[in-house]
């Protein structure tokens, strides 16, 4: 530094201390794309209620009350749109921001959408003696579902006083509920008290007061029942109704466009973003005004979106009144996906009642994970908050089909309440199959990407070259000292390589600067497995 001092005295300069200190960029930044009213009412504090229009463009939203300030409350959402509800869920479950894009369409007010009514099953098995012994009731079911239930004789060695359930609901596979009684008391699987937890909450079981020994009242070996849904009171219309103009809703409309700053594409020109999500798709698909493959080409939007950009996640919902053989063709055949820059949740979730899509409540998890553990802990074995219940029951069996293929499930599980049970990509590469490797690999670079900016136009040399590796050295090892990266050592979780090697003087002379960066990260416990075995005095052990 030249000095221009002309007068004796004492001086002092401030000096840069060299270290310029990478922070760790957002990660839990949702953009909801949804269907909204061209105007809404709100309170203004001056005017009182006003008529305003939604923003088409991607607003920053920062909490529930600024929601219906812009977008309006519950009372103004699309009738059977979701966005409403999946932001509350968002918020409810963690969420602190949002980027919101509305799809404004015009609404018939008239029109009530119509959403299949789920409702119970009733039957009842005989006796011998052809008396009625047992009724049976099943969860809702919906309209094209059915449970079937046969009686079968007692395994072999059990008490002649016992008898075996066949359960199969509509095509999936058939589970034995064995050893079951009519007798009550310790040590006895009395029916009406083990087949609700036996089959998932899918049967519920009551004795009936029928005259007769325990013998005379069980039901009779090979007796077999099919419970249907019972009419609903309120008939669903022969045909899905829009509740807006179906014209209007189109994938052209959830794609939107990036000059005008609509839909998916209007999100390449906000950079905060992490997550995103378009649950009302569905709902389109549910009224009858998108087909399949509008759904597939709207997703596959929202995925290409995400890896063109490489610094969010998307996450997916499917369609309503799928069972297990539904969306395992869903997954493989119609949406055929492979992408590890997504996520597929099932099933739908029920709020105060109302069935939908889970992906807002489940962002919100995203989000609340993210601030309590950090981005590399799956979002997983984790409550979602606000929901009451499931469209339907899935059980380990369900999941032994759907995980393989990256369908995350959402489980009941008694005493823990409702968990996302589930964590993998859509990506059929094993190094990418699971949620929080992409989105740590994706939070990494982005910080990276964010804190190395003053690089550019810097002198090309060893001085450079050492400055870069000492700034990502050091915010590398924030993050293996976090739980981020695995290793016993730093040296194990990662590397920094800048120098002569990966800059040779031909690269150099282009104007190029290269850094390799390598990480190890640390991938969630999917399945714990417990070796137990018996220990013999002084003779080894036994495993079991």
């Amino acid at each position: 530094m030249p000095f221009n001092y002309k007068s004796p005295g004492v001086y002092v300069e401030e000096v840069s201390g060299g270290a310029r200190p990478i922070e760790s960029a957002a990660t839990a930044i949702l953009a909801m794309v949804g269907l909204c009213r061209e105007s809404v009412e709100v309170m203004d504090p001056e005017k009182g209620l006003v008529t305003k229009p939604t923003p088409a463009e991607p607003t920053l939203i920062t909490n529930w009350t600024q929601f219906t300030s812009t977008y309006g409350g519950l009372d103004q959402a699309v009738p059977g749109g979701y966005l409403h509800d999946a932001m509350f869920g968002y918020f409810l479950n963690g969420g602190t921001s949002a980027y919101v894009v509305g799809l404004r369409v015009p609404v018939i007010e008239s029109v009530e959408p119509q959403v299949p009514l789920l409702t119970t099953g009733t039957e009842y098995l005989l006796s011998a003696s052809g008396q009625q012994t047992l009724r049976l009731t099943s969860a809702p079911l919906r309209p094209d579902e059915s449970v079937t239930v046969e009686v079968r004789p007692p395994e072999a060695g059990a008490p002649e006083s016992t008898f075996s359930l066949a359960v199969r609901r509509g095509d999936g596979e058939e589970r034995v509920i064995p050893n079951l009684t009519l007798a009550r008391g310790r040590g006895q699987r009395n029916v009406a008290e083990v087949l609700t937890k036996e089959t998932d909450g899918l049967l519920t079981a009551e004795l009936l007061e029928t005259p007769g020994t325990l013998a005379e009242r069980m039901p009779a070996v090979g007796a077999r029942v099919t419970l249907v849904p019972v009419p609903a009171a309120a008939p669903a219309a022969p045909t899905p109704v829009s509740p807006v103009a179906a014209q209007k809703v189109t994938p052209a409309l959830f794609k939107g466009d990036v000059v005008e700053r609509t839909g998916i594409a209007g999100l390449e020109s906000v950079e905060e973003v992490t997550l995103l999500a378009c649950p009302d798709i569905v709902a389109a698909y549910q009224w009858g005004v998108v087909s399949e493959e509008d759904v597939k080409s709207v997703q596959l939007a929202m995925l290409n979106h995400c890896e063109t950009m490489k610094d969010r996640f998307a996450v997916l919902d499917c369609p309503a009144g799928m069972n297990t053989q539904g969306i395992l063709k869903w997954r493989n055949e119609t949406m055929n996906f492979d992408s590890k820059y997504g996520a597929l949740y099932y099933p739908w979730i029920k709020t105060d009642g109302k069935l939908m899509p889970p992906s807002g409540h489940v962002a919100g998890v995203y989000a609340r994970v993210d601030a309590e553990r950090g981005v590399f802990k799956a979002p997983a074995n984790e409550q979602i908050r606000g929901v009451i219940g499931l469209e339907r029951v899935i059980s380990r069996n369900d999941q032994d089909l759907l995980n393989p293929v990256g369908i995350n499930c959402i489980r009941t599980f008694p005493g823990r309440g409702i968990l996302i049970w589930g964590a993998r990509t859509l990506s059929s590469d094993a190094q990418w199959r699971y949620i929080p490797v992409r989105r740590l690999f994706c939070n990494i670079e982005e910080s990276i990407l964010q804190g190395t900016q003053w690089i550019v136009f810097e002198p090309n040399d060893q001085v450079l070259w050492r400055q870069i590796r000492r700034d990502i050295t050091s915010f590398l090892t924030v993050q293996w000292r976090s739980g981020a990266l695995f290793g016993a050592t730093a040296e194990q979780a990662f590397f920094v390589k800048c120098d002569e090697e990966t800059n040779p003087p031909e690269l150099r002379d282009l104007g190029y600067c290269v850094v390799e960066v390598g990480l190890a990260p640390v991938k969630p416990a999917e399945f714990v497995v417990f070796r137990i075995s018996q220990m013999r005095d002084g003779a080894g052990s036994t495993s079991e």
